[in-house]
């Protein structure tokens, strides 16, 4: 039942999206003195004022060389299988000159199914573009609705600085929209009908005012710094969280880390390069896709140019100063893991060999005991120990 009601739903909007589209385009393309042919197809042009007793003469942007048509019985020109050099202005003429018509012939294809894709920068509003599937060489335009839940269908407004482009301002959340895009010309429409929600569709723009610049006495450090985009609504219950994709200039392999912060530590950069980062962002619960990446910010680690201080000889008295003490970057903790990792590792094989000597040891002091060996030895000793030292020798 529930398949069947959206079924019903989708036709119901089918419906009324092509109402509105035939009430907008009911008097379009209705130019006078211009006829509108499909490619391939054949064409007729008819002299509507000529007497119909009289032969008419037709003539092709001033020609009445036109090898590609047939003048008929009632005087129409007849163009098979037209293709774009036949387009150009026809006109008719009775025997005396007199011109009786002219007509600008335009030939191309009907519209196909346009490309769309929708897409929100915030919660708040979203956009859809589209391109044409056919370079139909006609005029065209483009009839934008949607439809909310089950409501009746409203208009998406163009906006003609931005061609091919609609946007609805204030978009709830948890709410399906079904967009119809139309694609119009004179030998005919398709369209194409899109069903989403706004978090399905959310697309940050990619983060602003990103910086990056070395650590102080850190050559493997760079601190990267960036800004929420402008676009997106400060609320604390719309959050996003960050990818930061950086290399050196002459490599061409990105690295990746994640991020819900808004500046973060490169602790793996290369010593004495320069560095491309950029940064993307995306809703922080997954909903939508990640942005694009941002604009590049470039930056070198940190590098020692520190000089040693000239000695200065005054009155036979020589002045130093004592360098400074060279301070060593901190372990990173990825590296001070492995170490321990290391001497863990290290430290049991150790055992392990001790563990197995121990054990041999004891097999063999074990198995000469059995043997009364040992036990013999000892006992033979204890007496020669308590005799006296004149009876031993």
């Amino acid at each position: 039942m529930s398949s069947l009601a959206r079924c019903l739903s989708r036709v119901m909007c089918l419906l009324a999206v092509t109402t509105i589209s035939v009430s907008l385009s009911s008097h379009t393309w209705k130019e006078e003195g211009v006829v509108y042919g499909k490619i391939g197809d054949t064409v007729t042009l008819t002299c509507s004022n000529r007497n119909a007793s009289s032969e008419v003469v037709w003539r092709f942007n001033g020609s009445s060389n036109i090898r590609w048509g047939n003048v008929t019985d009632h005087g129409d020109l007849e163009l098979p299988r037209v293709g774009p050099s036949a387009m150009g202005h026809y006109s008719c003429y009775d025997q005396s000159g007199g011109r009786l018509q002219s007509v600008l012939l335009r030939v191309g294809y009907p519209p196909g199914i346009p490309f769309v894709t929708c897409r929100a920068a915030d919660y708040h509003n979203f956009s859809c573009r589209w391109n044409s599937s056919v370079e139909t060489l006609l005029p065209t335009r483009y009839i934008t609705s949607y439809r909310v839940d089950r409501n009746s269908p409203e208009i998406c407004v163009q906006d003609p600085r931005h061609p091919n482009t609609c946007s609805v301002r204030s978009s709830k959340l948890w709410t399906s929209y079904q967009m119809n895009i139309t694609e119009e010309n004179p030998l005919g429409s398709s369209f194409r009908i899109l069903e989403f929600t706004v978090q399905s569709i959310v697309k940050p723009d990619p983060p602003e005012i990103v910086l990056a610049e070395p650590v102080p006495h850190a050559p493997r450090r760079l601190r990267v710094t960036w800004a929420y985009p402008s676009t997106w609504p400060q609320e604390p219950h719309f959050q996003l969280k960050f990818r930061l994709q950086y290399r050196p200039v002459l490599h061409m392999l990105w690295s990746m880390v994640e991020t819900a912060n808004l500046t973060d530590i490169i602790t793996d950069a290369f010593m004495g390069l320069e560095h491309i980062v950029q940064v993307s962002a995306r809703d922080f619960l997954d909903a939508g896709n990640w942005s694009e990446w941002s604009m590049e910010a470039r930056a070198t680690p940190w590098t020692s140019t520190e000089m040693p201080e000239p000695v200065l000889e005054l009155s036979n008295e020589t002045t130093t100063e004592e360098p400074e003490p060279q301070v060593k970057e901190p372990f990173d903790p990825v590296e001070k893991a492995a170490v321990m990792i290391s001497l863990g590792i290290f430290a049991f094989v150790v055992l392990v060999i001790f563990l197995a000597v121990g054990a041999l040891i004891w097999v063999r002091v074990g198995r000469t005991m059995k043997d009364g060996g040992i036990k013999a030895n000892f006992l033979t000793a204890i007496h020669m120990k308590t005799l006296p030292k004149n009876q031993i020798l």
